[in-house]
């Protein structure tokens, strides 16, 4: 097992996206931080991360979350206005 530093980061994330990936860490026994290393670890290499079994059972959480954004979507969300103004205002497309 390698030894790694983990730092902790503030992040946000589409609301229903982040509830399916909590439930489907705590499926999996795993912390949501393991989840995610995981997920980028192996699209940097250009596989997979879950199993046939794993993709079923996120189809159903996506179905329980009313989570319909799909790869197509990615780069192209847009923070609803809020009242302030404020930076969450603004479009993320530029990540």
């Amino acid at each position: 097992m390698l030894e790694i530093e983990r730092v902790q980061t503030g992040i946000r994330m589409e609301k229903r996206l982040l509830k399916v990936l909590k439930a489907l860490a705590e499926l999996k026994d795993l912390s949501l931080g393991d989840l995610l290393e995981g997920i980028v670890l192996h699209a940097f290499e250009g596989k997979t991360a879950f199993s046939k079994e794993t993709l079923g059972q996120i189809v159903e959480l996506r179905k329980i979350y009313h989570m319909p954004l799909r790869a197509a979507n990615s780069h192209k969300l847009k923070d609803k206005a809020h009242e302030r103004g404020d930076e969450s205002s603004r479009s993320r497309a530029h990540a």
